[in-house]
């Protein structure tokens, strides 16, 4: 039923923690594909030495090595490849909770049938204390129950990314579990020389045209790494700045506040700066974007100290 999903760059002391957390899950159907982006240390051999083990009876591991190409470029590798309804991605320095698989797989069976919803999502928590990543739900958001198994219901809302993040004002990363149909419908965009895309992007496409049902309950455990993307995710950017423009200037056509409109500008023009190679092309945006380029212009100047 899941395919989990694990894009991996020089992270192999990292992956038997995950692996771990996997043997521990309550729900056994499931597979596990690493996809190694270009990997210079022992990553291939912690792989061999985890498919060896007497557990992988319970789930198969199947492990790709590609160039290095960057994260975005790992996932479409990894979609193509996968066999799963679901599409999972944990990264090699997180974990998953161990009744993660069977919430979303019963969550699912209650839910795949409207073709409307193009996956769940649950919110993430810290690695170190459980607690949720964000701010989660709104007070006074009216959510739907979903009885579980065991007698356990979960709060729940059909909606878009785009309305969670932006009418609901959920802040803080969560965990989308896509449809494996879904992300092959919307796959990321491969620019050449850049290294990095805004998961943004995709997801607010995907939102176009899909909800998710988010489901009110912690389904993923982070932790950051300090040489992780979310650490630089600045630079991430600068040095991609066709897919970081393209994210922004895509923001600008969609419905979402004024305000966030504004700072989608600025960051457009901050990034467009960073583009040296003109043979590349920034998307376009409405002429009226332009007033707010000089900010933009004052961003990126600071960005480059």
């Amino acid at each position: 039923m899941i395919t989990v999903f694990t894009p991996t760059y020089n992270r192999a002391s990292l992956l038997s923690r995950l692996y771990q957390s996997l043997c521990a899950q309550n729900f056994k159907d499931f597979e596990w594909i690493i996809v190694d982006d270009g990997s210079s240390d022992d990553t291939v051999s912690i792989v061999e030495l985890l498919q060896s083990r007497p557990r992988n009876k319970d789930f198969s591991i199947r492990y790709y090595k590609k160039e290095n190409g960057g994260k975005h470029t790992a996932i479409n590798v990894g979609v193509k490849k996968a066999q799963g309804d679901l599409f999972f991605i944990a990264d090699s320095d997180d974990v998953l909770p161990p009744n993660t698989l069977q919430i979303v797989a019963e969550v699912w069976e209650q839910t795949k049938y409207d073709n409307s919803i193009g996956g769940i999502c649950g919110f993430d928590g810290d690695i170190n204390d459980g607690s949720i990543i964000g701010t989660g739900f709104p007070k006074d958001v009216q959510l739907s129950d979903i009885e579980l198994s065991n007698n356990i219901n979960i709060g729940y809302i059909d909606a878009t990314t785009r309305d969670v993040r932006f009418k609901l004002k959920v802040d803080g990363d969560m965990k989308e579990v896509f449809r494996t149909s879904v992300l092959r419908e919307f796959p990321f965009p491969e620019i050449k020389e850049e290294r990095f895309c805004p998961e943004v992007l995709v997801w607010n496409r995907i939102a176009s045209k899909y909800k998710l049902r988010h489901i009110n309950k912690i389904i993923y455990l982070v932790e950051y790494q300090q040489d992780g993307i979310t650490s630089a995710i600045t630079r991430s950017r600068m040095n991609s700045p066709i897919a970081s423009t393209m994210t922004y200037a895509e923001m600008l056509d969609y419905d979402i506040s004024l305000k966030w409109k504004i700072r989608s500008a600025i960051n457009y023009w901050r990034f467009k700066y960073c583009i040296t190679n003109k043979s590349l092309k920034a998307p376009k945006v409405k002429w009226y974007w332009k007033a707010f380029q000089i900010i933009g212009l004052i961003m990126h100047l600071k960005d480059s100290k």
